[in-house]
C-alpha cells in the first residue's frame, strides 16, 4: 500500500512540475490526502479498517435520558455488551457521569481478566463543557483529554471528537483539532481524531476547511439523528462531501433521533431536553399510530430501518472491524460477514432487555447479507434465519414507506442547532483547570446476571463471545 501511494505521489509531483501549467485544485487536494495517508500508514492503520460497525453509545448514562443514571446497572450493561460481542463505546464529558460510570464498569475483575484493553475501542469528546458552555482552547483540550484518561482508566483513547462543533466558530475548532493532533503525535494518548455535531452543512464545511488548511483529513465525522426513519439527509450530498474531504469514517449516531421515534415520545430525564417542536412530535405520533394499526411498534421499525439501511448506504464511509455477528468462542473478522465495509451505527441503551433486543435485530440484519446463511449457520442460529431476515427487511421497507408518507412535510425536517436565541454562557474560571466534582453517588446496584445464552460462561475461561 505504501509503495502504491508513493508511486501515485511521484506521478503527481511530475504533474505539478510541468512548466507553465498550474496544478488544478483537485490535483492539490488529492496530493494532500495522499501525503496524509503515507504519513498515517507508517504509524496506525486507517480507522475504517479496525473500528467495529456497531458502537455502544453511553449518552444514556446521563440525567438527560435517565433521571438517576447512577441507578442504572451500568456495570452489568457493559459486561453484557462485551460478552455479546460489542467492541466499542462512545462517551463524552458532557454526558454527566457517563465517563466515570463507563470507566468504573470497565475496571472490574471480570473485564480486566477477559477483555484486554486492546480488544475494545473507547471514543470520547472534548470542547462541550455544559448546556451553554464550550471551551475549545488548547489548554482545556489538554485538560479534558487527561481527565478522560483518568475517568476511563486507560492509557490511551482510540477516538476523540470535537463535540457539537456548530456551537463555536470554525477557528476554534481548528485550534482544538490541531491540539488533538499534537497530543496524538507527541504524547501518543490519542489514536484518531474527528468532529461531531448535527447540522450537516457545518460538518461538511469544517471537514473541507480542515483538509484545506492543515493538509490532513479528519479520521471521523460523527453525525447524529441525520439518518433515521424521519430524517435521511445524511445519505447523498452529506456523505459525498465528507468522503471528498478525505473523511475515513462517518458513524451514524442516534438512529431513533435522540429518542423521538418512540411510541412514548422522547425520553424525559430531569427535563424535556429534546429540540423537536409540537408539530414534529404530532407527526411522529401519527406515524406511531400507523405502526400500531399494522401490529408494529414505531421504535422497532425505526431501529431496524436505520441500522439495516445505513449498514449498506453508509458503507462508503464505513468500517471493517469486528461485526459482532455472534460467532461463538472466538473473535470475529469482517470476512465472516462478506468482507465488505459496513456503515457504522452508534446505539444507546439503558437496560439489559434493550441491549438484547438491539443485538437480536443487529444479528438478524447480518443474517440477511449476501453470505448471511453461512453467518447464521456458524453462529448456531435457525437454518431459516437468512430467509427470515430477507422477508423482514422487505416488510420493514414497506412500513417505512408508509411511515414516511404519514410524516409528509416533516420528512427530512431538521431542527435548528443552535436553537434561535441561543446564547453562549462561558463564565467558568478555568485558570486552574479545576472541575466541579459530581456528587458522590451511592454504589451502583449489583449487576444483573447477563442472559447471554451459551456464548458466555462465568468461569475464569470466558470466551471473547
Amino acid at each position: 500500500m505504501l509503495g502504491f501511494l508513493c508511486t501515485v505521489l511521484l506521478a503527481l509531483s511530475r504533474r505539478l512540475s510541468i512548466p507553465n501549467q498550474r496544478p488544478t485544485g483537485d490535483v492539490i487536494l488529492l496530493s494532500m490526502i495522499l501525503l496524509s495517508m503515507v504519513h498515517k500508514s507508517s504509524q496506525t492503520p486507517p480507522l475504517s479498517s479496525i473500528l467495529p460497525p456497531l458502537v455502544f453509545g453511553t449518552a444514556t448514562f446521563n440525567s438527560q435520558y435517565n433521571k438517576d443514571p447512577y441507578a442504572l446497572d451500568t456495570t452489568g450493561l457493559v459486561q453484557q455488551a462485551l460478552s455479546l460481542g460489542i467492541r466499542a463505546f462512545d462517551t463524552s464529558p458532557y454526558y454527566g457521569p457517563s465517563e466515570d460510570l463507563l470507566g468504573a464498569a470497565l475496571d472490574t475483575p471480570f473485564i480486566r481478566e477477559n477483555f484486554p484493553r486492546r480488544d475494545y475501542f473507547l471514543l470520547t469528546k472534548v470542547g462541550r463543557v455544559g448546556e451553554a458552555d464550550f471551551d475549545y482552547s488548547a489548554s482545556w483540550v489538554r485538560h479534558s483529554v487527561n481527565r478522560s484518561l483518568e475517568r476511563l482508566k486507560t492509557s490511551y483513547l482510540d477516538v476523540v471528537y470535537c463535540h457539537d462543533v456548530e456551537f463555536v466558530s470554525q477557528e476554534e475548532v481548528l485550534v482544538a483539532v490541531k491540539e488533538l493532533r499534537r497530543i496524538r503525535d507527541e504524547d501518543g494518548t490519542i489514536q484518531y481524531i474527528g468532529i461531531s455535531g448535527y447540522p450537516l452543512e457545518v460538518l461538511c464545511q469544517l471537514a473541507e476547511r480542515i483538509l484545506r488548511e492543515t493538509g490532513e483529513p479528519l479520521d471521523a465525522v460523527m453525525s447524529y439523528a441525520n439518518f433515521t426513519l424521519q430524517n435521511t439527509t445524511l445519505v447523498g450530498a452529506g456523505i459525498s462531501r465528507l468522503k471528498a474531504a478525505g473523511v475515513d469514517v462517518v458513524p451514524n449516531a442516534s438512529p431513533l433521533g435522540m429518542g423521538l421515534l418512540r411510541r412514548a415520545g422522547p425520553p424525559i430525564g430531569l427535563t424535556d431536553f429534546h429540540p423537536a417542536g409540537k408539530g414534529l412530535r404530532a407527526a411522529i405520533k401519527q406515524a406511531s399510530d400507523f405502526c400500531d394499526s399494522h401490529g408494529e411498534q414505531l421504535e422497532v421499525v425505526a431501529i431496524r430501518f436505520a441500522l439495516e439501511t445505513w449498514m449498506k448506504k453508509g458503507s462508503i464511509v464505513g468500517s471493517r472491524g469486528d461485526p459482532a455477528s455472534g460467532l461463538p468462542w472466538r473473535r470475529e473478522t469482517i470476512e465472516e460477514v462478506g468482507g465488505n465495509k459496513l456503515g457504522v451505527s452508534v446505539m444507546g441503551v439503558s437496560k439489559s432487555s434493550e441491549l438484547e433486543k438491539t443485538m437480536q435485530v443487529w444479528r438478524s440484519i447480518l443474517d440477511g447479507l449476501e453470505n448471511g446463511q453461512e453467518t447464521a449457520n456458524a453462529a448456531g442460529r435457525w437454518k431459516k434465519d437468512h430467509e427470515w431476515s430477507i422477508n423482514r427487511q422487505k416488510a420493514v421497507q414497506l412500513l417505512a414507506e408508509g411511515i414516511q408518507e404519514t410524516l409528509g412535510d416533516w420528512l427530512d425536517y431538521t431542527w435548528p442547532s443552535p436553537a434561535p436565541g441561543w446564547v453562549l454562557i462561558n463564565e467558568r474560571k478555568r485558570s486552574a483547570l479545576q472541575q466541579v466534582p459530581w456528587p458522590t453517588p451511592a454504589p451502583s446496584p449489583d449487576p444483573e446476571k447477563p442472559k447471554l445464552s451459551e456464548q458466555v460462561k462465568t468461569s475464569s475461561g470466558i470466551p471473547l463471545r
